[in-house]
């Protein structure tokens, strides 16, 4: 049977690279997407989950609309420069002629989990913001979703939205720190493996060449995206964040994970969104403030081409 998973989603070029991939992969079905600020408005990301499905002829699928700022700050606003004006690269697509469900993200999610127990993945893919709602409203979601399996965060390595943390962390440290201690399996797929996962230039023209709707509306959208990589740190091609995730939850043997409490760092302080790890023998140490977390399944390696393969070979099916 197909896992039944939520994208939680700010799309976004690889957010809709993460979308189509989970749509024609035949392990996954994507019972919903759930929207929320963080590359583009939550009002833009809403608009473009509901066109995106719309371009893969999947509007059976509904899309919840989100939180348009974090729990407990304004949002900061989302970074055109990556993903452009309109999160689409610059296309501009005509507007959706579908709508959004009469139900916010956190009521879609406490619904979905509790009418299945055990049976619903959360795939989380911007900031946590619709999760930590989702707990505030039921707290049982915890005991009932089968895996909470998150695009985000940096226990090993340096950040990407400021020199400590991770973007989607970074846009609602005080959300990330409810979700990585509620009692559940989580596992956090970020920076420490994403950046381990790489589309060349080639990989990336290989969408042009496949011949159905999903692909080539990446290969529309995905220059803006590869030139500001280009330009910022200097690769021919791009890192897999939001589809390698997606990945995780196909083949989780692909990765390699430790198992670590993770404390998020919500203060205002040069660290503001680290995910910051307990190695070592917490228990025996008693540490505070990750003494009587729980473990979170941390990925800290990959087999970066057979992700990419992967992803690569769905799209062309």
């Amino acid at each position: 049977m197909p896992r039944k998973i939520i994208i939680d989603t700010d799309p976004g070029v690889d957010d809709t690279m993460a979308i189509y991939f989970a749509l024609k992969s035949p392990e996954l079905e994507v019972i919903g997407l759930t929207t929320i600020f963080g590359n583009v408005t939550t009002e833009l990301a809403t608009t473009n989950a509901l066109r995106l499905l719309e371009i893969a002829g999947r509007t059976d699928i509904p899309v919840a609309r989100g939180a348009d700022d974090p729990v407990a700050v304004p949002f900061g606003g989302p970074v055109a420069f990556v993903h452009g004006e309109d999160g689409q690269g610059n296309v501009f697509l005509p507007p959706p002629t579908t709508q959004v469900i009469d139900q916010s993200a956190a009521q879609f999610i406490v619904e979905q989990i509790m009418s299945q127990p055990g049976q619903v993945t959360l795939v989380p893919v911007g900031p946590l913001t619709n999760i930590a709602l989702a707990l505030r409203l039921e707290p049982r979601i915890a005991q009932h979703v089968q895996e909470v399996v998150i695009m985000g965060g940096n226990a090993l390595g340096p950040g990407n939205a400021t020199p400590s943390a991770e973007a989607n962390i970074h846009n609602d440290p005080e959300a990330a720190d409810v979700v990585f201690g509620a009692p559940r399996k989580v596992t956090m797929v970020g920076l420490d493996v994403t950046h381990k996962v790489f589309m060349s230039d080639a990989h990336l023209a290989e969408y042009g060449r496949i011949n159905n709707p999903l692909a080539q509306h990446i290969a529309r959208i995905v220059p803006f995206y590869r030139d500001f990589f280009h330009e910022r740190s200097q690769i021919d091609g791009i890192w897999v964040h939001d589809s390698s995730a997606v990945a995780y939850v196909i083949d989780p043997g692909l990765f390699k994970t430790e198992q670590w409490p993770v404390r998020v760092d919500a203060n205002d302080s040069i660290s503001r969104g680290k995910t910051w790890p307990a190695i070592g023998d917490t228990d025996r140490h008693n540490l505070e403030p990750w003494h009587n977390r729980p473990r979170v399944n941390v990925c800290v390696d990959v087999q970066g081409d057979k992700v990419v393969e992967m992803e690569l070979a769905r799209m062309r099916s």
